[in-house]
């Protein structure tokens, strides 16, 4: 059971660092002004707010990294 939690956790974060991604490379975001109610809403923009962390800690982890190089 709690490697379960443990798992979907993981991978809830996984897909909010790819919208993060998305986000970045192509300005594309969610509509979270379509959402009625506003505690639903925040609640989706603290998600966001997560994956943009995640996404901005990879990059710097990434870049640091000797196995990983820029290539413009």
């Amino acid at each position: 059971m709690f490697g379960k939690l443990i798992h979907l956790g993981v991978d809830a974060l996984l897909v909010s660092a790819f919208i993060a991604g998305v986000r970045r490379s192509t300005g594309l975001t969610p509509a979270l002004a379509t959402i009625p109610n506003k505690d639903v809403r925040q609640w989706f923009r603290n998600y966001l707010e997560v994956g943009e962390y995640v996404f901005d800690f990879s990059v710097v982890f990434f870049g640091r990294s000797r196995f990983f190089e820029r290539q413009r």
